[in-house]
């Protein structure tokens, strides 16, 4: 039986979202009686999120699915000075132009995860350059200086960890905890925003905007993070071998999108459905108490559910036939990542690293050495040897059992 009385933090609860709640009863309560607007900041740093964002952004899902209001700032304002946040070195400065374009294109995950609109529940996206862009220097260093002290921001560790690891921190990224203050007191006054959710590593950013409300306007504000998400074998989620897991299509091919789900470690099925899909939790115990060779048609179920969610219908279907075309069929699926050879030959090294199973020359070599590189069905080791095709001619080249290429002539 969940010790909360509203939807959303049941909901929360039971799916697996709440790391630190800062007043759960207060907001528990809240939530009983009211759609309460909740937001979740982020940066614009590329033309898309990757995986490690999507738990922030199905938290707005869950939030919206409760009968609450979901906020998603975009950071124009703050993408501008960068979070120092689990960073080592200062973010390269991008241009207003290029933010504007990486915000356009980020906006198409959310509005496939999330209803806009105009009604009390429905979503809305904000960019905080329209008011961060605003502020005075002078009128920010008076009205809200006063309420940080540098010895408390010293404390922070995305202020300390650089310092210790004497790593340079400018001022300008120390200033980033300000500004995400602000912004939770901002949208306090103009959307009536009382919830702010994030990443554990948010919590300290979390307080300070609340307690700047509070002294700056009274305002009874609350906050909630959500638990470090890490793979069972303790990779970061969002991250494998080959690169960042995109969430939109121009940035990764949706075969690689739901591949990446399709390998999901045994111990972690049961988590990633909660988390990432919508079924219903009965059928989420279900399928995460499957064992040995059952266990995979719950990761395709998987698969299916959140390429279905980030990408769309069509794609979740073409994903999952080419993965039984390539590994039931022993054929070739539409979807694998494809490399054209134009006639010439070309040296198998080389081909890994351009089709993209390996990140450098280095790196094909020792998968060739390992006996992990297959050219239909044929093992091949030495990195000097020449592929060549006739045009029309195809290849499947495989790189271990999971992933799977074609190379064309």
């Amino acid at each position: 039986m969940s010790q909360y009385q509203s939807e959303l933090l049941r909901l929360m609860e039971e799916r697996g979202y709440v790391h630190q709640i800062t007043d759960a009863a207060g907001l528990d309560a809240l939530a009983a009686r009211q759609v309460v607007p909740g937001y979740i900041g982020f940066d614009a740093t590329a033309p898309s999120l990757h995986v490690g964002s999507l738990v922030q952004i199905m938290l707005l899902r869950r939030l919206q699915q409760a009968g609450h209001k979901p906020i998603v700032v975009m950071g124009g304002g703050t993408t501008k000075v960068g979070d120092p946040s689990g960073k080592d070195e200062s973010r390269r400065m991008l241009t207003g132009e290029t933010i504007q374009a990486n915000i356009a294109s980020i906006r198409r995950v959310f509005e496939r995860l999330l209803t806009f609109g105009d009604r009390p529940t429905d979503a809305v996206m904000v960019d905080n350059d329209e008011w961060l862009s605003k502020l005075g220097y002078i009128e920010l260093l008076r009205d809200v200086g006063p309420h940080f002290t540098v010895n408390r921001m010293l404390t922070f560790d995305s202020v300390r960890l650089r310092l210790e690891r004497e790593q340079p921190l400018t001022f300008l990224e120390f200033n980033y905890m300000i500004l995400q203050a602000y912004d939770f007191r901002e949208l306090a006054n103009r959307y009536g925003c009382r919830l702010q959710m994030g990443g554990s590593d948010q919590w300290g950013n979390i307080v300070n905007g609340m307690e700047l409300a509070r002294r700056m306007d009274g305002a009874e504000l609350f906050g909630m993070t959500t638990p470090l998400l890490t793979t069972a074998d303790g990779a970061k989620m969002g991250k494998t071998a080959a690169g960042a897991v995109w969430l939109n299509e121009d940035q990764l091919p949706a075969w690689d999108f739901w591949q990446y789900w399709r390998n999901t470690d045994d111990r972690d099925v049961g988590k990633f459905l909660r988390l990432f899909t919508d079924l219903p939790l009965a059928e989420i115990e279900r399928l995460g108490a499957l064992e040995g060779a059952e266990i995979n048609a719950a990761k395709v179920v998987l698969a299916n559910e959140v390429t279905r969610l980030v990408r769309g219908e069509d794609a979740a279907r073409s994903a999952e036939a080419t993965a039984a075309a390539t590994f039931s069929g022993g054929g070739v699926g539409e979807d694998l990542p494809m490399l054209v050879l134009g006639g010439e030959p070309r040296r198998i090294a080389a081909i890994l690293t351009d089709i993209g199973f390996a990140a450098s020359g280095g790196e094909a070599k020792r998968k060739l050495a390992e006996g992990a590189v297959k050219l239909d069905g044929a093992v091949v080791t030495d990195p000097a040897q020449e592929i060549a095709l006739a045009p029309g001619q195809e290849a499947r080249l495989s790189l271990g059992k999971k992933r799977h290429g074609v190379l064309r002539g």
